[in-house]
C-alpha cells in the first residue's frame, strides 16, 4: 500500500478522464465522416469506469479505471444524397450517430473532473509539506 493513497486515488481519476477525453476528441474528428453502408459507419464509443477493488478483500481499493470502450447503440444517421459519390445504390449516405453539442459537454465535465484531480493532488502536496516542516 503506497504512503500516500490521495495521490494514487487522484492520479487514477486523471488517468481516466485522459482517456475520456481522448474518446471524445476521437468522436468529435468522426463526426462529419459518411459512408455508404451502416457496417462501415462510425459509431460513437464512450468509456466505461469502474473502482478498483482489492483483490484480496474484494472492497474498493480507492480509484477508477476504464473498464471497457462501448459503442453507442443510437441509430444512425441515413441521409438521401444520389449525388455523392458515397452513396449507396438507393441513393443513400449514412452518417455517424455522434451528437457534437453532446460530446462537447462531456468534455467539459472530463476537463473539470480532470482539473479537480489536479487541485486535490494539490492540496494533498501541501498539506504532507506542512506536516514535514511541522517536524523541523
Amino acid at each position: 500500500m503506497s504512503v500516500f493513497p490521495t495521490l494514487d486515488i487522484s492520479a487514477t481519476g486523471m488517468s481516466a478522464q485522459t482517456i475520456r477525453l481522448n474518446t471524445i476528441a476521437s468522436n468529435m474528428a468522426n463526426a462529419d465522416s459518411i459512408s455508404s453502408n451502416s457496417a462501415e459507419t462510425y459509431r460513437s464509443k464512450q468509456p466505461i469506469f469502474k473502482t478498483i477493488m482489492d483483490n484480496e478483500t474484494g472492497l474498493p481499493e480507492g480509484g477508477v479505471e476504464v473498464d471497457k470502450i462501448v459503442e453507442s447503440k443510437a441509430p444512425l444517421k441515413m441521409e438521401y444524397a444520389p449525388n455523392n459519390p458515397m452513396a449507396n445504390k438507393d441513393g443513400y449516405i449514412f452518417r455517424p450517430n455522434v451528437n457534437p453539442v453532446e460530446e462537447m459537454a462531456n468534455m467539459l465535465d472530463a476537463s473539470r473532473s480532470y482539473e479537480t484531480n489536479i487541485q486535490v493532488m494539490n492540496t494533498s502536496k501541501q498539506l504532507l509539506l506542512r506536516t514535514i516542516q511541522m517536524g523541523k
